[in-house]
């Protein structure tokens, strides 16, 4: 098993030249369940990163078509140095509170299943896709509180379209995994694998007998 830590991955994303701006756009992807928010999260505290959640921007509004409003209101105004005080649309016909916050600076993450896809990829520095045995995922996902088999499989079967045509991790700067065993100490260190295991037809196991569809 060969790790990486935090510290070492923001240090070499900190060396590279911004595409835009000032501001190092790090997209952590990966599919469901898959450990996507852990890991970023680790990240953006060795980069001292602010940490936007697609689900945040895509909340009542689409499962995978909101990249033009992460376009418009998270990575447009960083580039141009800018602070981001982001309410999306749905935010406002449903009176959410709050607002989706991140700080130009050396870095930001973003996270979410589909945020390195390729009508986001100009806007991007890095891409890390996070990898995991799907059954493994789907485990995860319904042990989830509020979590239900019948929202999981209609996710499920649109971000396996999409993961299967986008295919995000062919173009990813690093490949991590977040299946067992981990690393010795995964709050300072990640695993970091060659290839990618995703693939259309380890499609889970949604219930005894069937195939989900």
């Amino acid at each position: 098993m060969r790790t990486r830590t935090y510290a070492e991955i923001a240090q070499e994303i900190l060396a590279r030249p911004p595409r835009r701006g000032t501001t190092r756009i790090v997209a952590v992807d990966g599919g469901s369940a898959s450990g996507k928010t852990t890991i970023a999260s680790r990240l953006a505290r060795a980069l001292d990163a602010s940490l936007v959640h697609s689900d945040d921007v895509a909340w009542w509004e689409s499962f995978f078509d909101w990249w033009p409003l992460m376009i418009d209101g998270v990575l447009d105004p960083l580039a141009a140095g800018r602070r981001v005080r982001y309410r999306p649309p749905a935010w406002e016909r449903r009176d959410r509170r709050g607002a989706i916050v991140a700080e130009p600076g050396p870095a930001v993450v973003v996270e979410g299943v589909g945020v390195s896809r390729r009508e986001l990829t100009d806007h991007l520095d890095v891409a890390v896709w996070v990898d995991t045995d799907r059954q493994l995922a789907l485990e995860r996902g319904l042990g989830r509180q509020g979590e239900n088999l019948d929202f999981w499989r209609e996710w499920e079967l649109a971000e396996e379209d999409l993961l299967d045509r986008d295919r995000p991790w062919e173009r990813a700067w690093l490949l991590v995994s977040n299946d067992p065993p981990g690393p010795p100490d995964p709050d300072v260190e990640v695993v970091v694998i060659e290839r990618a295991t995703w693939r259309r037809e380890d499609r889970p196991t949604w219930e005894p007998g069937q195939d989900g569809r």
